[in-house]
């Protein structure tokens, strides 16, 4: 791990007040030009900036603030630091145990067969594989594909289901779209459509008006025929 000064201007700050070093002293050990330590001295820089003691902080000891005072060509030094935080390390392709290696082809296939629109790149941060090896899978030129058996990759623990959920979440947003011919006609469309006779398009029952003097009509006829056949 680099070891670095923390906070330089707050530390050349406190050594401006608190020391006797030169400005090029001071310069060279936080990183910044002479000038600019030179306005810190005169108050025209850092206005406002708490000193940071570089000796609380364990990044500078009395003993090396007066080998410098003493000597004005001398390099002031960094200490070692009492814990060293590790680096950063990058993330690498995912680490699967020995244990579980051999589960790996049948989690490809549960994920090929589940969940089709998974790229190979999503398949392998899963589970930890190739893309050859996904390729033999899916199209079945792997050479114990008579007996792979698909396992969920969660159930044996070769991912998380957060992890999963988020990749099959980030294949359905750029998936496309299904065409509008494969679907079928809202219902609201469909209601107002009606069947055309030969004449024209026929009106429902429900949509003709009711003639009041027809009905009477009608029924006074259908009465005047009961009773012909009553007198006969």
């Amino acid at each position: 791990m680099a070891n670095t000064l923390l906070m330089p201007k707050a530390t050349a700050v406190w050594l401006v007040d608190n020391t006797a070093l030169t400005f090029e002293q001071i310069a060279e050990f936080c990183r910044l030009h002479p000038l600019e330590v030179g306005a810190i001295a005169d108050g025209d820089a850092a206005q406002g900036i708490k000193g940071m003691d570089p000796v609380m902080t364990g990044q500078l000891t009395r003993e090396e603030i007066a080998r410098g005072e003493g000597n004005p060509n001398h390099k002031l030094k960094l200490s070692e630091p009492k814990v060293r935080v590790p680096e950063t390390k990058r993330k690498g392709p995912r680490y699967t145990p020995l244990s579980k290696r051999q589960d790996r082809p049948n989690a490809i296939l549960w994920l090929v067969r589940n969940h089709p629109e998974l790229k190979d790149a999503q398949i392998s941060r899963l589970v930890g594989t190739t893309k050859s090896t996904i390729e033999q899978i899916r199209d079945r030129s792997h050479w114990n594909s008579a007996n792979l058996v698909p396992m969920d990759p969660v159930t044996l623990g070769l991912c998380s289901q957060i992890d999963l959920d988020l990749e099959v979440q980030r294949a359905a947003r750029y998936a496309p779209a299904a065409p509008a011919g494969d679907t079928l006609l809202p219902a609201a469309q469909t209601e107002g459509l009606s069947l055309d006779s030969a004449d024209g398009p026929e009106t429902a029952p429900e949509d003709r008006e009711l003639d009041a003097d027809a009905v009477f009509a009608k029924l006074s006829s259908l009465r005047s025929k009961d009773e012909d056949e009553d007198e006969e």
